[in-house]
């Protein structure tokens, strides 16, 4: 087993680690550890929210997440020869669950708190909580339903040089300032109350944090991508924007499907992740790259038979938009809902599934004006009963009175 670099008390909070997590990102934090090119580690990770969420049937932590403090990272580590320039060529050895936490959390985000891609249609909180069995996993909440996880970072990338933060946070306040009380916001800007910044410390640390970058969105270095397919055999060539690289990572999911729909909404837990990196010298002029280039995994589930919905880029209330992918994906998410409710499924059960199970989100057709056609893939094999349509019509097969957790 490679060596553990980067351990934690999950007994205690992120802040009063050892070895500190950092929750934004900037230039200037420190390398919490330094490893040389060709070396393979093992870090653990928190779960995004830093233990925020709890495994019970109440949909309140949630509800009530602390979303400034997200997400908390392990790193950044230092590749010793990393110059601006080159390319961080990243291995995923294997990533899983701690064996004393065997379980993981998804979350519909209430509107107020962010929200998720159908917050028009479930803009209430929910939780579900997804309970491991080696690769499998099952949850209380969601009946019939059982799959093989893709185990994955949802968040991995480098540390940001002073002029890339700068172009980030310039353009993500240009857009805020647009509609300045959006609810949810248009971007989550530089926040220094909540921010955990590895070992930095004092004025330093309050000084870096005033400017530092949210980790909410993916951007050039990487960051939070949410590619499910990320998993054991990936490998990432990653920019490297300042000296040492700083690479860093967390959000770790046992599975997700594609797009991450509800917010929340992979299976979020606790973890370990095992790489190996090396460096491809001034690779990023060599290959015209400024941001990453994924491999999938070699070892993902083959499911063999999918039911694929559609999507068009007319919204709900029937207007037309102009090849609105966006919109497109979202009526065929709301199609495999409406179509999931015939076997008894909630409408929230049914999005919690879309954002758990590993389907597949695809762009089929995005150049005959005016419609995108953006399709959703659902493998069937999840589920534990035929859900495909027949001349005797659905029958529901969830018992009623079992539903994702709510609120009180």
């Amino acid at each position: 087993m490679p060596e553990t670099l980067i351990s934690y008390d999950f007994s205690k909070p992120p802040e009063e680690q050892d070895i500190k997590p950092h929750n934004r990102w900037h230039p200037d934090i420190p390398m919490a550890v330094r490893v040389k090119p060709g070396a393979e580690f093992r870090l653990q990770c928190f779960d995004w929210t830093g233990g925020q969420i709890e495994n019970n049937d109440s949909a309140n932590d949630i509800r009530d997440v602390d979303l400034t403090k997200v997400h908390y990272l392990s790193g950044p580590v230092g590749i010793e020869g990393a110059e601006p320039g080159d390319l961080l060529v990243v291995d995923i050895l294997d990533a899983g669950p701690l064996p004393d936490q065997l379980w993981g959390f998804n979350g519909i985000f209430a509107r107020e708190n962010g929200g998720g891609f159908l917050v028009d249609h479930f803009p209430e909180a929910r939780k579900s909580i997804w309970d491991f069995h080696g690769i499998y996993t099952s949850s209380r909440h969601i009946p019939k339903v059982r799959f093989p996880g893709i185990i994955h970072p949802g968040l991995i990338g480098t540390l940001p040089s002073k002029e890339l933060l700068k172009q980030w946070n310039d353009r993500e306040k240009a857009l805020v300032d647009t509609d300045p009380n959006r609810v949810p916001p248009l971007a989550t800007l530089p926040y220094e109350e909540t921010a955990l910044m590895g070992s930095m410390k004092g004025e330093e640390a309050k000084a870096a944090a005033r400017e530092a970058a949210r980790t909410v969105p993916p951007r050039e270095h990487g960051g939070n991508c949410d590619i499910k397919n990320l998993s054991r055999g990936s490998r990432v060539y990653f920019p490297v924007y300042v000296k040492e690289a700083g690479l860093s990572m967390g959000d770790l999911h046992f599975s997700q499907g594609d797009g991450e729909i509800t917010f929340c909404g992979a299976i979020e837990m606790a973890g370990f992740i095992e790489l190996r990196v090396n460096l491809i010298k001034g690779g990023m002029k060599k290959y015209n790259i400024s941001s990453p280039i994924f491999q999938p995994s070699k070892i993902d589930p083959q499911f063999k038979d999918y039911l694929i919905f559609e999507g068009i880029s007319v919204d709900e209330d029937g207007k037309q938009h102009y090849l609105d992918a966006h919109i497109a994906y979202r009526r065929a998410c709301l199609a495999a809902i409406d179509y999931l409710k015939n076997f008894g499924y909630s409408g929230e059960q049914a999005y919690a599934i879309l954002g758990t199970a590993p389907v597949e989100g695809h762009i089929s057709g995005i150049v005959d004006i005016p419609n995108v056609c953006a399709t959703l893939w659902l493998p069937t094999e999840v589920f534990e009963f035929d859900i495909h349509p027949t001349d005797a019509g659905p029958a529901i097969e969830i018992p009623s009175g079992i539903d994702t957790s709510r609120t009180s």
